[in-house]
């Protein structure tokens, strides 16, 4: 599969695009799931923001009794040790690539993008963007955890080297527990990665607050090279 087959959302804030946001979903939710959350970022226009929301392909997933739907891999287990296969993962982390390649041919810097995702999307935001060749704008990992992380730390290239991450997560997440959040954020932190964490008093969702949180995170990350 290739971009071409991985429709996207696409938003534009402000005439002159500087910058790109590349932003997951989670399992069995859709590009649109988090188009409404741009207009209450109340992000400067000057900023000149692209969002692309894309979308994963649907397919069987063994932990909802083989059910179809979206999913950029396939969750066979809710033991966090075993819940997917690598190389299922490798294979969304290819298909951002591309959508991230094609942002830098049509014009926008590497350091100019941003990889978000949530829960599921938010194991593929960091896979793919703490792999990437290129050093790109930041990281946003919501409600999520990393599976395969000694792998994947292991295969950081010194471009993404000091990575900047925002790192949030309910207190009360039944999805994802909240001790992943807690697993993940200081092994980034051990590596030198400047994560900036945040928990919440919510569940597998997000909050206002984290929402505020989040606009500010963006207005910092993203400047002008």
């Amino acid at each position: 599969m290739n971009n071409q087959l991985l429709p996207s959302e696409i938003v534009s804030q402000g005439d002159d695009i500087k910058f790109t946001v590349i932003w997951l979903h989670g399992l069995g939710a859709d590009g649109n799931d988090f188009v409404p959350i741009i207009p209450e970022l109340k992000l400067p226009e000057t900023l000149g923001i692209k969002f692309i929301f894309p979308h994963a392909p649907v397919r069987s997933v063994t932990v909802n009794n083989g059910y179809e739907m979206r999913a950029w891999y396939d969750l066979i287990s809710l033991d966090r040790d075993k819940t997917a296969n690598e190389d299922d993962i490798l294979r969304s982390v290819n298909w951002i690539n591309t959508l991230i390649d094609d942002e830098i041919t049509n014009g926008t810097a590497a350091e100019n993008i941003v990889v978000a995702g949530f829960s599921q999307g938010g194991v593929i935001a960091l896979h793919t963007a703490l792999r990437y060749p290129k050093r790109l704008a930041g990281i946003m990992a919501l409600s999520t955890y990393i599976p395969f992380d000694e792998n994947l730390l292991s295969q950081v290239p010194e471009a993404q080297k000091e990575q900047r991450i925002f790192a949030a997560h309910g207190k009360s997440d039944s999805v994802i527990p909240f001790s992943s959040w807690q697993d993940y954020v200081p092994k980034l932190e051990q590596q030198g990665f400047k994560v900036e964490s945040h928990a919440y008093e919510m569940e597998h969702s997000v909050s206002a607050q984290e929402i505020m949180d989040i606009s500010n995170w963006l207005q910092q990350v993203l400047v002008v090279n």
